[in-house]
């Protein structure tokens, strides 16, 4: 497990569809300051890649911090990609 810095904000979406799940991560991120960070627990499977590759996309850093084995949890820097 990778540890990180303190989260500023943290949002579970677990059992949250796409793309809802990326949308209320990035409301999140706007919310934020540059080098912020966001913990996001997110469902393994689509949600992983949609939300994980939409935010890097965006230019943000993400990283996965915890798995198990439906779950996982991100550490999002804003806009840190």
């Amino acid at each position: 497990m990778i540890t990180g810095p303190d989260p500023d904000q943290q949002i579970d979406l677990r059992g949250t569809p796409c793309p809802v799940n990326f949308i209320r991560c990035r409301l999140a991120l706007e919310g934020l300051e540059p080098n912020a960070c966001l913990q996001v627990d997110l469902d393994r499977g689509e949600p992983e890649q949609m939300v994980v590759s939409g935010l890097r996309d965006a230019g943000h850093r993400v990283e996965i911090i915890s798995q198990q084995d439906t779950w996982l949890r991100l550490m999002v820097i804003c806009g840190g990609g």
